[in-house]
């Protein structure tokens, strides 16, 4: 009888303990480059976590690595499709996953495409960026688009005064290397030099690159100002932002729990959109205030004809594509 009664209490202790590991909350860590604190992007972040915890009633966290803990946007996603399972959402550039097969995405960072912010979210609320998302799988990548959103106009910043395009020639700038920045900057008369977002600052101060280009609020946020003063806001591309999700991370949630994911990421972009705007202005005036030289372009023309090639030679065969989104304006 005793023995019996030890089994049943061993038994007991077991589903106890079976139910409390059932009820242990999932974790989803975040990657995000840039800080949190006075960014668009880190909005987005701290959005995304707070309405899936509070879908999911806890069930669900989040935690956020941001300033580029897990690595920069191109290490993230290498090592995702390489198989590593320690990051389950990431906040990328919206253009990352052209050379991994989602071709149409290459017009999210071709230069001056969207005419203004208003532009680019009638785009977000299309038909045709439901398709754009939906390219990750239909490419057989390991996570899904989940959203679009932005972090502002794009611009080049310089350690040197830049007040036309003519200034730019001979620079060594620093852009996202790939084809479509590296064709830009050729296309303006510059050089490009590839070194990593992380050591960007490093590379201002040193003289390894002349300029860069980055949203007004991440110029900010990363400091770039103390050792390259002065912008010229010629709004090259936007800023264009998605969040993906692996498929191990869906894979370790309920069904609910990944419609309260997509939710989450849907209300993070609402929150982008409402913010965008204001968080821009209010980074442009503390980097005045701070001594920067802003320079705005009042004529885009010289800039359009200088990158018309390398437009043109990414549209090729996806006009239709191209004149539908020129359209939504």
């Amino acid at each position: 009888m005793k023995k019996l009664f030890s089994v049943i209490l061993v038994l007991a202790v077991l589903l106890s303990c079976a139910a409390a590991l059932a009820e242990e909350p999932v974790t989803l860590t975040y990657a995000e480059v840039n800080p949190v604190e006075g960014t668009v992007v880190g909005d987005v972040a701290l959005a995304f976590k707070d309405k899936l915890e509070e879908l999911s009633g806890g069930s669900v966290l989040v935690d956020i690595q941001a300033s580029g803990v897990m690595g920069d946007e191109k290490t993230v996603l290498a090592n995702i499709l390489g198989g590593d399972t320690s990051v389950d959402v990431v906040r990328i550039s919206a253009f990352a996953l052209n050379q991994y097969g989602a071709k149409k995405s290459v017009f999210l960072t071709l230069p001056y495409v969207f005419t203004s912010e208003d532009h680019y979210w009638k785009f977000v609320e299309s038909d045709l960026a439901k398709e754009m998302l939906a390219e990750s799988k239909e490419a057989g990548l390991p996570f899904n688009g989940l959203a679009y959103g932005e972090e502002g106009f794009r611009h080049f910043f310089s350690k040197t005064e830049v007040k036309t395009i003519e200034d730019l020639k001979g620079l060594k700038i620093r852009v996202s290397d790939d084809p479509i920045m590296t064709g830009m900057i050729a296309g303006l008369g510059a050089a490009f030099t590839p070194v990593s977002f992380g050591e960007l600052y490093s590379a201002l101060q040193t003289g390894v690159v002349d300029c860069a280009e980055q949203p007004i609020t991440n110029y900010l946020s990363n400091s770039f100002q103390e050792v390259a003063p002065y912008m010229i806001k010629d709004g090259h591309t936007l800023g264009t932002i998605e969040l993906i999700v692996t498929d191990a991370a869906l894979a370790k949630l309920t069904e609910e729990q990944q419609a309260m994911v997509q939710e989450a990421a849907d209300y993070a972009m609402q929150v982008c959109k409402e913010s965008v705007t204001a968080k821009q202005e209010e980074a442009e005036k503390k980097l005045i205030e701070m001594g920067c030289t802003v320079t705005e372009v009042e004529d885009k023309t010289p800039w359009q004809e200088a990158t018309k090639a390398v437009l043109e030679e990414n549209i090729a065969g996806m006009e239709d594509i191209y004149d539908a989104i020129v359209a939504l304006q």
